[in-house]
């Protein structure tokens, strides 16, 4: 599984402790699931994609992400902008 919990993690200025406590777990596990070596729960996933006010799809994926690079240049951050609306 694939996330962007770094991306949104350091956007939103919260360290891996800040991001533990809001969804109450360990610390070392938001590690884990950065480095793609854990997989989360449903309920972990939500609670992940809540702090972030992003939908679940958003922030996790069986696939690869693009690069945001790619994301950009394609137009395709217009349409997670345009979801807020």
């Amino acid at each position: 599984m694939y996330n962007r919990i770094t991306l949104f993690r350091v956007e939103r200025g919260l360290s891996r402790k800040d991001l533990a406590a809001a969804v109450g777990i360990n610390p070392q596990t938001i590690g884990f699931l950065e480095r793609g070596t854990y997989s989360p729960s449903v309920e972990l996933a939500l609670k992940l994609a809540a702090v972030f006010g992003v939908p679940v799809d958003t922030l996790f994926s069986l696939n690869p992400f693009p690069s945001l690079a790619t994301q950009i240049a394609s137009g395709g951050h217009r349409r997670e902008e345009s979801s807020d609306e």
